[in-house]
């Protein structure tokens, strides 16, 4: 970890990479002092923790850049404890606030996921009355067909049976008639 504070330090010791009023961060691993002056040897005006927002105001010497820090003090740090990545303090109230929405997506998506297995359950439910009485329904369509061949089948037996009486009773008729005595015919010459 100090490797990377070292490389980010060196990295940031240039005056061209921090422009006056810049937001930056004191580095998240550090507790620093305030110094009235670019060195140790000037008074400490009070300490900054880590984490804090401060303002770059352009002006370098040697190690340090002065800087506003977040009571609006004026003074002087060490340049290598200076970060431009926004600190775990400032992104913890964000994640924390992004955290309880994700947890109110969740609670309203499960919530809707219940409502729609109870709706589903409620449709599955409807499907199988549904699928009974369409059973039901084309049981007595098939019981009414198998009636109505009956009938037809009925039907055809009574008209051929009236046709063989019908054609018995002609040939009956037809018999008798054959055999029935014919009148003789009277001459016609008499007078």
């Amino acid at each position: 970890m100090l490797k990377i504070l070292t490389i980010v330090g060196a990295l940031l010791l240039s005056p061209s990479l921090f422009a006056a009023n810049q937001t930056s961060y004191i580095s998240d691993d550090v507790f620093i002092y305030l110094h009235g002056g670019p060195g140790t040897q000037f008074r400490i005006l009070g300490s900054v923790e880590a984490g804090q927002k401060i303002t770059l105001l352009g002006e370098t010497q040697g190690d340090y850049s002065k800087i506003i820090d977040h009571k609006d003090r004026e003074g002087w740090v060490q340049t290598k404890l200076l970060s431009s990545a926004v600190s775990l303090r400032e992104q913890l109230p964000l994640v924390q606030a992004e955290l309880v929405q994700t947890k109110a997506d969740l609670t309203n998506a499960l919530t809707t996921t219940d409502s729609s297995v109870q709706e589903l359950s409620q449709i599955k439910t409807q499907l199988a009355q549904a699928q009974k009485s369409l059973a039901s329904a084309s049981q007595e369509r098939d019981s009414a067909q198998a009636k109505l061949a009956n009938i037809q089948s009925n039907e055809r037996f009574q008209m051929w049976q009236q046709g063989g009486f019908i054609a018995a009773g002609g040939l009956l008729l037809g018999i008798i008639l054959v055999y029935l005595p014919r009148p003789q015919r009277k001459p016609k010459n008499h007078w």
